[in-house]
């Protein structure tokens, strides 16, 4: 394969996986707390190329990141709906050890826990899990602190990762530590807000941007494969003919 044809079906596969990225963004657009996926691009060159004058270079994704920057906060009227004005991440107990999300839509479970969508239960601060009496008001304060008729039943386990380089995703909402040496910490400076829903980061304009964007570099790539196929199909006719 030539080099224009190589670096063009090269070009092509990094924007097939750019627009997968872009249509999982796009189906999570309406999801509450859900963090865009970004894609961070960089040039391969081939190992027996290097010592080349001219090697050829491919573009690649090398690694898709996650943007985490805050998402707009809209008011529910839900007690149980709850998000984090600044860092951090609500802790709960997934199926195989503590996860961590921005999508505080809660609700109270049959035995009294406080648990996600998913049925994960809320971690407790101190320890634990986060219980509730049904029918009775639940004010949360802005440290995460719960009570129930004046009295304390415990305190939203927010955290927070000094880096945020050992966090990997886990199904379209929630994050797992993949580094034992990554440990929580309580954020300084966030603010938990009753009665609201983060919504997700993702911006439905800038989407529809980058798809068209995609989409007319993905055509351009075709044509530049077809030229170079074009070029290779005369080259072995004019030897032909030689």
């Amino acid at each position: 394969m030539d080099p224009l044809t190589a670096s063009a079906a090269s070009g092509l596969r990094a924007r097939m996986e750019s627009l997968d990225l872009l249509a999982n963004n796009v189906a999570n657009a309406s999801t509450g707390g859900y963090k865009a996926d970004r894609e961070f691009y960089s040039l391969y060159v081939a190992p027996e190329a290097q010592d080349s004058d001219s090697p050829a270079v491919m573009p690649v994704i090398q690694k898709p990141w996650t943007d985490l920057s805050q998402g707009l906060l809209t008011n529910t009227g839900n007690s149980l709906d709850v998000a984090l004005e600044g860092k951090g991440f609500f802790s709960v107990t997934g199926p195989n050890g503590p996860l961590y999300t921005r999508n505080g839509g809660f609700r109270l479970a049959k035995d009294g826990k406080l648990v996600t969508a998913e049925g994960y239960p809320l971690r407790n601060a101190v320890g634990g899990t986060l219980t509730a009496q049904s029918g009775i008001p639940i004010d949360i304060a802005t440290d995460g602190t719960m009570q129930q008729n004046g009295q304390t039943i415990g305190k939203l386990d927010v955290a927070d990762f000094t880096s945020t380089a050992g966090l990997a995703k886990q199904g379209s909402n929630y994050f797992r530590t993949t580094d034992p040496s990554i440990k929580p910490v309580t954020p300084a400076d966030t603010s938990v807000e009753q009665g609201k829903l983060e919504a997700s980061n993702t911006g439905t304009a800038e989407s529809a941007v980058r798809l068209v964007d995609i989409m007319r570099q993905f055509e351009m790539l075709q044509k530049a494969v077809m030229i170079g196929n074009d070029m290779s199909k005369q080259a072995i006719e004019q030897v032909a003919k030689v």
